[in-house]
């Protein structure tokens, strides 16, 4: 009898298993063919440049004297969609770029090391492959700003003013006394199996930008689900995560060009440590002496944008008009 119950019971577990195994096969399978259709019938609305042999998505909007240069957060799945309304603010009066690096929105995959350096260079080489000409005002958001402020330092004469949107910049770590996040490797097979798309479809909410009914239009929220379908947790975006640390050694000894204009979008909180640090009392360790260098609070989340971008849109062209041509 003990025999007869412990083969049942290994039948059971094969055929769990093989069950399991037939799922996630008909996930990959049906991920796979639906990436591939959405991909070819969704086609990018600005123009995919050639940067050492594979597509970045550089979109632009708008004309002007100025040029802005918009610069996604981590993980952010389909960053030109994520920045529509606040594009649509400024592009009135500049002109509006967005970079989506590789692993974002329409842009390829890379198994390229994310160090900052490499992305920095794949950014300036995107921009010049779509001939769009410097010197850029950089608008970085969160992860970002650690790119901004290479870029600024490396490159000075092609970057005229910061404006960051809650930017993680390299001082913070020690600011605070914390260590850099990570995310587990497996997270880069999700997307490939069709799991991050499985939880597009079961919970789009978690996805979308959190913001008043109308902001966005019913067009954009649906390709985000798509693109987010496409690029949750891939492999380029996993390894960007895993390189924080790294790109905060090399860049934690830089500050912004003493005449860089910089303003600072962040949250407002209360969340004082007991040494009375917070967001804004980091910030202001940032500014510059630059005329209208500043922070400002603004309520809402973590991504401003998906509220406050109408308040942004006219901070940014204060700044930029009070700033002056000094650079």
């Amino acid at each position: 009898m003990k025999t007869k119950k412990k083969f049942k019971f290994w039948i059971i577990i094969r055929n769990t298993l093989l069950t399991l195994l037939a799922i996630v096969l008909v996930l990959f399978i049906s991920n796979q063919f639906l990436t591939a259709y959405e991909q070819e019938k969704y086609e990018a609305g600005g123009e995919l440049v050639d940067v050492e042999g594979e597509k970045i998505h550089v979109y632009t909007k708008g004309e002007g004297k100025n040029t802005i240069v918009l610069l996604p957060g981590l993980g952010t799945a389909a960053p030109t969609l994520d920045y529509e309304p606040l594009i649509n603010e400024m592009a009135e009066k500049n002109k509006v770029v967005v970079v989506e690096p590789f692993g974002y929105g329409w842009s390829d995959i890379t198994k390229k090391e994310r160090t900052v350096e490499n992305i920095v260079e794949e950014i300036r080489m995107a921009l010049k492959k779509a001939d769009i000409e410097g010197p850029f005002i950089l608008m970085p958001h969160s992860l970002s700003g650690i790119y901004s402020m290479y870029f600024a330092n490396k490159y000075p004469e092609e970057v005229k003013a910061i404006v960051g949107i809650d930017p993680t910049l390299p001082g913070v770590l020690e600011y605070y006394g914390e260590s850099a996040p990570t995310m587990p490797e497996y997270l880069s097979y999700l997307a490939p199996t069709g799991i991050a798309r499985l939880a597009v479809y079961m919970n789009p909410e978690s996805i979308l930008p959190i913001a008043e009914d109308g902001i966005y239009t019913e067009s954009n929220l649906k390709m985000t689900k798509r693109l987010s379908a496409w690029n949750g947790y891939n492999k380029t975006i996993v390894n960007e995560a895993n390189e924080i640390e790294s790109n905060i050694e090399v860049t934690e000894e830089m500050k912004f060009p003493a005449d860089m204009p910089i303003l600072i979008f962040t949250t407002k909180e209360n969340n004082k440590t007991d040494n009375d640090k917070n967001k804004v009392t980091f910030y202001e360790t940032q500014l510059t002496h630059s005329p209208g260098s500043k922070v400002i609070t603004l309520e809402g989340h973590h991504y401003l944008h998906w509220t406050q971008y109408k308040e942004m849109g006219k901070e940014v062209n204060e700044f930029i008009r009070s700033s002056g041509d000094n650079r």
